[in-house]
């Protein structure tokens, strides 16, 4: 597995935006290759947000935050990143990272959290 670290969450109004940071690191960082990011509301099931390739940046999003949140990565810092923008209430979650191993086709890997409160 690999160690992963978010930072970047808070408490902000409608509209607001913010950008969450997910620092990757381990000895077996090079059998992933995909980290994305889910959340989870209180009272409700784990969602997928978001998620992207290390090796060619594609990425793919949910319907929820297309056009509103986007996901990138610097791979010299193996670190991903996602900018939320135009946030809304029921954005309101614990977001968290994970890397996917390829070599079992799982997340398997998964950060702490950090909260995103977002007030109308």
């Amino acid at each position: 597995q690999v160690q992963l670290v978010e930072s970047g969450g808070g408490l902000v109004q409608a509209g607001d935006s913010l950008r969450l940071s997910c620092a990757a690191s381990g000895r077996t960082f090079n059998r992933y290759d995909m980290a994305a990011w889910f959340r989870q509301a209180p009272g409700k099931e784990r969602e997928f947000v978001a998620r992207i390739t290390w090796s060619g940046g594609s990425t793919y999003y949910s319907d929820s935050v297309k056009g509103r949140f986007t996901i990138s990565r610097d791979n010299a810092k193996n670190t991903v990143y996602l900018q939320m923008n135009s946030l809304k209430p029921e954005d309101t979650a614990v977001y968290y990272c994970a890397a996917r191993n390829s070599l079992v086709n799982k997340y398997d890997s998964w950060g702490q959290g950090t909260q995103v409160t977002v007030s109308s």
